[in-house]
């Protein structure tokens, strides 16, 4: 501001030396004179634009202008907030697929397990289930087995108690209980032979 003052003087300085040389006063006059200029009139409102451009450039372009720079330090702190966060974001996401990979494998894992244990667990129960039945079989073929013995025991004596009363009847007289007995070991005896 100072510096328009220093530069106005100066040009005022050599106009009032030419002043002082006629001639070119003359020129100054009659154009100042034309222009209703007046050296004082003009200096102060040097002076009034250069105090009102210094309050403005204080006061009111000063502030804009730190606004405007703590604005675009703003914009630039929230685009590199920004791509911090898409560089996170990013990162977060490849961790969310690498553990949705593991855990996918994991899981195949676990099911494979499960489907081996289910495969062992039924192959024992399937073993387990034929030696069982097998032991039933032998169980029932092994009571087959005494039942039939006893009911081919029960026919004996009845055989042989049959034969003992046809005999009575055919011989036409009672055995006594000695020759029963005989009668019934024979007869058994011949029917195991049959």
């Amino acid at each position: 501001m100072l510096s328009h003052l220093l530069i106005l003087a100066q040009a005022a300085g050599p106009a009032a030396d030419a002043a002082a040389h006629g001639e070119a006063a003359s020129g100054i006059t009659k154009i100042t004179q034309e222009f209703g200029l007046s050296w004082p009139f003009l200096l102060a409102q040097i002076l009034n634009f250069s105090v009102v451009a210094f309050l403005l450039w204080r006061f009111a372009f000063k502030p804009v202008l730190s606004m405007l720079d703590e604005r675009q330090q703003k914009i630039a702190a929230g685009l590199k907030y920004a791509e911090e966060m898409k560089a996170k974001l990013d990162a977060v996401q490849q961790e969310s697929v690498a553990s949705s990979r593991r855990a996918q494998l994991e899981a195949t894992r676990i099911i494979d397990e499960a489907r081996k244990s289910a495969k062992e667990f039924l192959d024992k129960q399937t073993q387990e289930g034929a030696a069982k039945a097998g032991e039933i079989l032998v169980k029932a073929q092994q009571a087959i087995e005494l039942e039939k013995k006893k009911m081919l025991a029960e026919a004996r004596s009845e055989i042989a108690r049959l034969v003992v009363a046809i005999t009575e009847r055919v011989l036409a007289k009672e055995m006594s209980d000695a020759e029963r007995s005989r009668y019934n070991e024979s007869a058994a005896r011949e029917l195991t032979n049959v």
